[in-house]
């Protein structure tokens, strides 16, 4: 009977932990080659790895030329692989290593895999260059000249060609495929076919000298071709020990994913090196899954797909010793870390998002916009948006109407807030207190407040969030404009709005597809720019700082003369903190991903402080949180997601979709029913351990 994996075994949550060595070699040494190739398949393996990939031609050396025609160092060869397939008989993993072999009376550059004590398959080398400094075609021959499908190694029946498989029965989304250096470089890879066979780790072999900028080539060629494929991509280069005589080598590794490099090692090491990751196969099948071109493209080749041999092997699962996953998991998905990725990722979303404003008003002919300004981040961002659109129409600031309209809970400072920010940007500002007519409102309901009675309850909220609305509807058919939504991706995601004449509607909306997370770093980015001057920039910032509230129920600090009323909500008292949520949409949204895999994720991000530099722009969001605290706030996410919140997303404004991270638009990426059940999904999270809550949570 199966043990059941531990919920921080990354094998169970769709992971497999792969590796590529780059071993040091003797040239025409097959004995020290083969010796050193074990080391570092058992060192592989011992790190919880089941596949690890070595260079091109790695058990003889690819530097070899004409000794390859000597019987001496292929029979060598072939000796030193019964050596690595001797010790897959003690190690839980799959080596995939080069060597020259003969086959019906031609010599071939093959890649054989190796597990469990015999070989599993034995993949030629389809196209040899033979330009530059490659001879290959004076010593091999390509694998369609070869005419044997099968081959006999050490008194086994081995399958050979290019048209090989091979499938993990205990990880069934484990299917690996080989090529070896060159089959990558023409423009149709081997390895494509292989992909739409339902390859989804694609392997090569390569010996590949360095030349001036073809270290960079590399990862170009295997970022785009992973992406393409929709496959992980493991890729290995000779180093240490190959002939200098008129090359040189610089043994580069990389691991990619669906375009996205996990792992790179050194260059130019002295020494054996290696690099592992963990390649999330769960991601690669659910990515060609919903990409229904990846489905159509194969089906155009079904005739030769269907001619493909699957080569099944046994694997027992591995348990790692660590809880850490060997890949990065970024704490913020919508916001890139790195600095110059953030500005660029800002630049762009903020000009989608002033184009497609630009477009809706010249399409209607609009001149004017209306804008509610509270003094907060959604609103703050959509003001700046607006400006930047008026300008490239070259329309003066003064047509943006920015309304301030203070009720009930409005504190001081978010007040000051929105006329300063007003100031600094140019618009006409204006404020209307929006108290007479709630209590107007309230009285017309009968509601308790009308005699004084402080009911703070869901009514008393939605009337001030519903009076703030329809002042900028009925604003805007006086003055001839449209109103300008600022409600933001996560406030969609998690039902955190008025529905209908509130805070859901607008004309339209260039906020919703854009995160609470980014719209901070949005802010914060126009704040560095300048854009809007110096004092502006300070206004954005302090904006920036405010804790997030809706300033709906207000609540009495301080005494005597030093009374004041403030803010009595935190939002993320209520619906959790937003960098954690987010985070919990990003991988529901765009993946979908069971809550089990993303509980394990957001641990994997952000159980500890100290698993990661912080640039300089992510210093304010520092938190940690444990298992414990993930699955309820999770909890909450899940709840309102699926369950109660949809019906408001069926009926949003237009809007811009600004990522790949998705967007919740009916017309768009999300098309949902308004009266599902979240019971499978809530039912999953039960499958996340409760373990005692500490400090962080």
């Amino acid at each position: 009977m199966t043990t059941p994996l531990d919920f921080h075994n990354p094998y169970r949550h769709g992971f497999a932990r792969v590796a590529v060595a780059v071993p040091r070699n003797r040239v025409a040494d097959p004995v020290f080659n083969a010796a050193e190739t074990v080391r570092m398949y058992r060192e592989a393996a011992a790190n919880g790895a089941v596949l690890v990939a070595f260079p091109e031609l790695g058990l003889s050396a690819y530097t070899c030329d004409d000794l390859f025609h000597q019987a001496a160092l292929l029979d060598a060869c072939e000796t030193a692989l019964q050596t690595v397939v001797e010790a897959s008989r003690e190690v839980n993993a799959v080596a995939v290593v080069g060597l020259p072999l003969r086959v019906d009376h031609r010599l071939f550059n093959c890649a054989a895999a190796v597990a469990g004590g015999r070989v599993l398959g034995v993949f030629p080398k389809t196209y040899l260059p033979n330009y530059g400094e490659f001879y290959e075609a004076r010593q091999f021959a390509a694998a369609d000249s070869a005419l044997a499908t099968e081959i006999e190694l050490f008194g086994q029946h081995v399958p050979f060609g290019t048209d090989l498989m091979l499938r993990a029965r205990q990880l069934p989304l484990l299917k690996l495929h080989v090529e070896i250096c060159e089959d990558v470089w023409v423009p149709i890879p081997p390895s494509s076919l292989a992909a739409l066979a339902g390859a989804t780790v694609l392997v090569n072999l390569s010996a590949s000298n360095i030349t001036i900028g073809k270290s960079a080539y590399r990862h170009q060629l295997v970022s785009l071709h992973s992406a393409r494929c929709l496959a992980a991509y493991l890729y290995s280069s000779a180093g240490i020990g190959e002939s200098t005589t008129d090359l040189a080598w610089d043994g580069q590794a990389l691991i990619y994913e669906s375009g996205e490099m996990l792992a790179e090692s050194e260059r130019f090491s002295n020494s054996s090196h290696m690099i592992c990751a963990d390649v999330d196969l769960e991601h690669l099948s659910r990515e060609r899954m919903r990409q229904n071109s990846f489905g159509v493209s194969a089906q155009k080749h079904r005739a030769a797909l269907q001619a493909w041999r699957t080569v099944d092997f046994d694997l027992e699962i591995p348990r790692p010793a660590s809880r850490t996953l060997l890949r990065k998991v970024e704490r913020f998905p919508y916001v890139p870390a790195d600095a110059a990725h953030r500005d660029e990722r800002c630049h762009e979303v903020f000009n989608i998002q002033v184009q497609s404003l630009v477009q809706r008003m010249e399409a209607a002919g609009i001149r004017k916009l209306i804008i509610g300004v509270s003094g907060g981040l959604d609103s703050t961002h959509a003001l700046l948006v607006c400006a930047k659109a008026v300008d490239r129409l070259g329309i003066p600031r003064a047509n943006i109407l920015g309304y301030t309209m203070p009720g009930f809970a409005t504190s001081d400072r978010t007040l000051g807030q929105a006329h300063a920010l007003m100031r600094a940007v140019g618009c006409t500002a204006q404020e209307i207190d929006i108290r007479p007519s709630c209590i107007q409102m309230l009285n017309d309901l009968g509601h308790p407040f009308k005699d004084g009675v402080p009911q703070y309850d869901i009514t008393f909220e939605n009337v001030q969030a519903g009076e703030r609305t329809s002042h900028l509807f009925r604003l805007a058919n006086h003055h001839g404009g449209i109103v300008v939504g600022t409600g933001d991706l996560s406030e969609l995601a998690l039902g955190w709005s008025t529905y209908g004449v509130g805070d859901h509607m607008s004309h339209y909306n260039v906020n919703a597809s854009v995160p609470k997370t980014l719209i901070k770093h949005l802010v914060r980015w126009v704040a560095e720019k300048n854009e809007i001057g110096a004092q502006g920039s300070r206004v954005l910032e302090a904006i920036v700082d405010t804790e997030v509230s809706p300033e709906l129920v207000p609540v009495t600090a301080g005494t005597g003369s030093d009374a004041h009323t403030q803010p009595g909500q935190r939002t993320e008292d209520t619906i959790g903190p937003y960098e954690l949520q987010d985070f919990h949409l990003y991988y529901t949204l765009r993946f979908g991903f069971r809550p089990t895999k993303v509980a394990y994720l957001a641990y994997q991000a952000w159980h500890d402080r100290a698993l990661g530099a912080w640039p300089d722009a992510l210093q304010t969001e520092r938190n940690e949180y444990g298992l414990a605290a993930i699955r309820r706030h999770l909890g909450t996410f899940l709840y309102r997601f699926f369950k109660t919140s949809q019906f408001k997303r069926s009926c949003v404004p237009n809007s811009p979709k600004v990522g790949s991270g998705g967007s919740l638009s009916p017309r768009g990426d999300w098309r949902a029913p308004s009266d599902s059940e979240a019971a499978v999904w809530m039912a999953d999270l039960e499958g996340i351990p409760v373990e005692a809550p500490s400090a962080k949570d």
